[in-house]
């Protein structure tokens, strides 16, 4: 519901001029913010273990640079009579982007998932991203791709040194950070909010909801939601089938299914200047909407279940009248 508010309010209220400017700036913050307090609450120990799963994190890199840009083929083949050539090449282009990173770190943690192996796939994926990205887009798109180094310093500056201040500061904080465990869900929970509201707002300033009739902007929606649909059923099969534990799957599941729209974006301005960008976007700003909506309803489910669990061990394994009253 409050996703959906917020989709009201920015397409009633969209940020400009220089709200926007703050609202950028806002985000940055936040987004430091949140992969600060991880790696405050995050023990080095833990930290150690989730760079230590590679093969959790290959499965993440495969399905984020090899299954998805094999889906988005047949997605663009069989959606072009349809969409027309501009969108299903952006169908394709979102297919080929790195996997969020704020987003899929908060929907793992809200899920009970393995935080700590969260944070290291989703930065691997955009590290990644940064080189693979442009490569695909170059075979699969036909253009030639610049691959802008500043970007590579701009991820270390917003996430790594953030978490890596998080761990030194550990010490002195983490003891206020495990009593304060509702300011750090009101900070994963506003990380995805304003990125939603950041996102619609750009989108209806520059016009793009309105570039396309309502028939294909309902065939795109459909289009992206099987896509989306596709990749959580295979990378919930594939982490079943591989034998990963459940924080693990989970882990899985929320990495491998994101696109990124903070990486899109500035790599689709690229790659289509000038009068096609609205158009080319357009598929990943509304892939990024239904991924948001439909992966908040499954952390919050998977999270109470998770939760529930917990309780019922803890009640078992109590001695006493508790145990007894339990099992009656």
């Amino acid at each position: 519901m409050a996703i959906l508010g917020t989709v009201g309010l920015a397409t009633l209220l969209p940020a400009r001029g220089g709200a926007a400017t703050g609202l950028s700036h806002a985000t940055v913050f936040v987004i430091g913010l949140l992969f600060f307090l991880y790696g405050a609450r995050l023990s080095p120990k833990a930290a150690w273990d989730g760079v230590k799963q590679w093969r959790l994190h290959a499965v993440i890199l495969a399905a984020s640079f090899v299954l998805f840009p094999l889906l988005g083929l047949a997605a663009e083949a069989a959606s072009k009579p349809v969409l027309g050539p501009e969108l299903a090449k952006g169908v394709l282009f979102l297919t080929l982007l790195p996997s969020t990173v704020q987003s899929s770190i908060a929907f793992t943690s809200l899920a009970r998932g393995n935080v700590a192996a969260a944070v290291c796939a989703a930065s691997f994926s955009s590290l990644a991203g940064i080189v693979v990205t442009p490569a695909l887009a170059s075979v699969v798109l036909g253009g030639a791709v610049r691959v802008d180094g500043s970007a590579v310093t701009s991820l270390t500056a917003q996430l790594l040194l953030p978490f890596i201040a998080g761990q030194v500061a550990r010490r002195w904080i983490a003891d206020w950070i495990g009593a304060h465990k509702p300011f750090l869900t009101l900070v994963d929970r506003g990380s995805v909010l304003l990125v939603v509201y950041s996102a619609f707002s750009e989108g209806v300033v520059a016009g793009v909801w309105h570039s396309v009739s309502m028939a294909r902007l309902g065939a795109l929606a459909l289009c992206c939601a099987v896509l989306l649909a596709a990749v959580l059923a295979a990378t919930s099969l594939a982490s079943a089938r591989l034998g990963f534990a459940r924080p693990e799957r989970v882990t899985l599941v929320f990495c491998g299914s994101k696109k990124s729209l903070a990486s899109g974006l500035p790599m689709a301005a690229v790659l289509f200047p000038g009068h096609e960008l609205s158009l080319m976007v357009l598929p990943l700003m509304l892939f990024h909407q239904i991924q948001l909506m439909v992966c908040t309803v499954l952390a919050r489910r998977w999270g109470r279940e998770a939760a529930g669990a917990e309780a019922i061990t803890e009640v078992s394994s109590s001695p006493g009248p508790r145990y007894a009253a339990a099992e009656a």
